[in-house]
């Protein structure tokens, strides 16, 4: 099968004097980081695969500010987003889908104040709900007899409630789901939230992500599952340094989904 991905701009379906159904914010993770430019590549099989009418920015998207607003500068923050905003209401934008969820927490919860209005999606959702309206169906084989734990990103957990849309996604693929001792409310994050990606860490005698990792691995799991580029690099960089890589994937909800699809 050849790997050719249709990713049109809004640019591009303007000029064609058409609009997509849905925008999907890449973010600068799912544009630039080698890990996660894997998972962009997943979702847009997916949304190859089902006909989802879509486009992205491209060059026109930037920086939602996450990362600054959470550092503390405001006013770099809001300089990103209504640059942003401005691109996005004059395109018309009406819904947004993300793979990462600070993109996701900020354009739908930090943007309204400033002008940008969107239903604003987690690709976890969207995927689920393209499984309600029958034009996603998952081939649950690939993982049959698997072990896969969840861990919840913050910012989409306790951060915007979204805990069942990532484990009915899971509960497809016909792998058998087991939670670690701190999940959904009661999550342990990955170490990278609150611009922490972007900085050595405070003196302790263990790492976040290390911890984490730990909690994970006491179930003996085939993979971990995310939905988020942030703690993909926390967990991934977690079971290196326990030496278990080729013993556990780590994975991202929509790389599962298009795995199982054989995408």
């Amino acid at each position: 099968m050849t790997d050719v991905l249709k990713v049109p701009t809004m640019a591009e379906m303007m000029a064609a004097g058409d609009k997509p159904e849905v925008l999907f914010w890449v973010g600068c993770a799912g544009s630039f980081d080698d890990r996660a430019k894997k998972i962009t590549r997943a979702f847009v099989k997916i949304l190859n695969a089902t006909g989802v009418k879509f486009a992205v920015l491209g060059t026109e998207e930037s920086c939602t500010g996450d990362p600054a607003k959470r550092a503390g500068n405001e006013f770099t923050f809001q300089m990103q987003a209504m640059g942003n905003i401005q691109v996005l209401n004059a395109y018309e934008v009406k819904k947004i889908v993300t793979t990462c969820p600070h993109c996701f927490n900020t354009l739908k919860n930090e943007y309204p104040e400033l002008g940008g209005n969107y239903e604003v999606l987690h690709h976890s959702q969207f995927l689920q709900q393209l499984i309600d309206q029958g034009k996603l169906a998952v081939q649950g084989g690939a993982f049959k007899g698997k072990k896969i734990t969840f861990h919840d990103p913050c910012y989409l957990g306790r951060g915007n409630d979204v805990y069942e849309a990532p484990r009915d996604l899971i509960e497809k693929l016909d792998g058998e789901l087991v939670e670690m001792k701190r999940c959904k409310t009661n999550g342990l994050c990955c170490g990278a939230g609150g611009a922490q990606m972007f900085k050595e860490a405070e003196k302790g005698n263990k790492e976040i992500n290390e911890e984490r990792t730990e909690e994970a691995l006491t179930l003996t799991p085939d993979i971990i599952a995310t939905g988020c580029p942030f703690c993909m690099t926390m967990i991934t960089d977690g079971v290196k340094l326990k030496e278990k890589q080729d013993k556990v994937n780590v994975f991202d909800l929509a790389e599962l989904i298009a795995q199982a699809n054989d995408l």
